[in-house]
């Protein structure tokens, strides 16, 4: 049995398909003004994950994950910049993608885009304003009305009157109530604009989820995820503007992953510890990157460090080293065998990976005991439902941040060559020498029945 931790209800829950055999997942995506940072690569890994075991379990997936194409930061860079904001949105589009990809993200099956979408927001707001849910201010704003949906504020569990206490509200004359947010913005000079019957403006933030979730998925569908971060307002302001318009539940479970902290402080461009997925790609594998996300469960803080991530690679790195060796072959689960139903224990219970991981654990250190092809297979197989362990072992042990190095695989392989010819000169100096100095470089050589074999630290 399949139990989620329900944001909504602050509860774990079976899952229950609206639709048996079927899942309707939406995923707030990026707003694309920069490069992903690692609080991105958490949902993209996190949100990927549960896909991936949602399809595992068999059920039929449909994913979308959306792109927020248009904001206010958008048309600052773009401004900035002297680009047109379609030109960055399309380099920082592709440059998303490629962070995926490195990461093992597979595409979601919809990834639409917000400018893609403002006709069917324009629909929407339309139908907001007709029962009574939102108005026209006057000055080319639409506003949501909160005071027209009692149960606003149920995601985040706090009522209207804690939320006006507790926020800062930007005075703004045109709003009926403080917390009343925006579903069209009236356009300022020489920014992007579409025509609306409330004059040339663009969309709120909010309101582009709601239109585009609805259309690819239905009014009602099964899971909505994304960060922590997105909870209030965005996720509440969703709730609002998707069950005012349509009249029905929106949507069934509510997942929200972890922040990410560096150094354990909250990361941040101010504190001068905001790391792009770019950036630790350079200094660590993006297998490494993934495997340290799923090492923490989705809904803890995941507390970025380099002594993290180093403990992570040397995790990785015992996984790959008992696949060593052992050619790959296909293996289809048994999810009855023990360690199997183990694994699945854990992801059933709102994808703990930490436990499922720890099985992965269990399989290698019987694997490096009976180097059983079998064995070998099954800890592919399972690691697989995870994103994990699919390359070639002897690629992985041999890439990594010291492939930069001026030792080249060639260069690794006369050292090796030479410093087998000092053994058989019985020359020990100047084989322990070779050693090392490749040691020094970050490869260590592995002595075996079959020969020395090396990978980098």
């Amino acid at each position: 049995m399949l139990t989620l931790h329900n944001t909504l209800t602050r509860k774990k829950e079976e899952f229950v398909p609206i639709v048996p055999g079927q899942v309707r997942m939406y995923v707030c995506g990026m707003t694309v003004y920069d490069y992903c940072h690692l609080g991105h690569a958490r949902v993209l890994v996190v949100f990927d994950m549960i896909t991936r075991w949602l399809r595992a379990c068999g059920y039929e997936v449909t994913y979308v994950r959306n792109i927020t194409d248009i904001d206010d930061k958008i048309i600052k860079r773009a401004f900035d910049n002297g680009e047109a904001f379609t030109a960055l949105t399309q380099r920082f589009i592709d440059a998303m993608h490629e962070d995926s990809a490195a990461l093992g993200v597979l595409p979601p099956n919809h990834e639409p885009r917000a400018t893609e979408y403002v006709g069917r927001m324009l629909a929407m707001i339309q139908t907001l304003i007709e029962r009574e849910h939102a108005y026209a201010a006057g000055n080319g704003d639409v506003y949501y009305s909160v005071e027209s949906f009692p149960t606003y504020g149920r995601l985040s569990g706090k009522t209207l009157e804690d939320l006006r206490a507790g926020e800062r509200v930007e005075i703004d004359p045109y709003k009926r109530d403080p917390m009343d947010f925006v579903l069209w913005k009236a356009a300022k000079p020489n920014e992007p604009s579409w025509p609306s019957p409330w004059g040339p403006g663009r969309p709120g933030w909010h309101i582009e989820c709601s239109a585009m979730g609805s259309d690819l998925l239905g009014n009602h569908f099964d899971i909505h995820g994304g960060g922590q971060d997105l909870q209030f307002p965005h996720h509440e302001n969703e709730i609002a503007q998707s069950e005012g318009a349509h009249a029905c539940k929106y949507v069934n479970y509510w997942l929200h992953n972890g922040f990410v902290r560096v150094d354990d402080e909250k990361m941040s461009k101010s504190l001068g510890n905001f790391f792009s997925i770019r950036e630790v790609l350079e200094k660590y594998d993006a297998e490494v990157v993934r495997f340290f996300i799923l090492r923490a469960h989705y809904r803890s803080p995941l507390n970025y460090s380099d002594q993290h991530l180093d403990d992570a690679k040397a995790a990785l790195n015992r996984l790959y080293t008992a696949l060593r060796g052992i050619p790959a072959g296909a293996q289809e689960i048994d999810w009855i065998a023990v360690q199997p139903a183990r694994f699945k224990e854990a992801m059933d219970d709102d994808f703990n990976t930490p436990e499922a991981l720890a099985v992965l654990f269990e399989l290698a250190a019987d694997l490096n005991k009976s180097r059983d092809p079998d064995q070998a297979n099954l800890l592919r197989a399972l690691g697989g439902t995870l994103g994990l362990l699919q390359r070639d072992p002897e690629i992985y042990l041999q890439a990594g941040s010291g492939a930069a190095s001026n030792h080249t695989p060639e260069r690794i392989q006369a050292c090796i060559e030479e410093r087998l010819a000092a053994r058989k000169a019985r020359d020990f100096k100047r084989s322990d020498a070779i050693r090392d100095e490749l040691k020094a470089a970050g490869i260590v050589l592995e002595d075996g029945a079959q020969g020395t074999t090396w990978r980098r630290e």
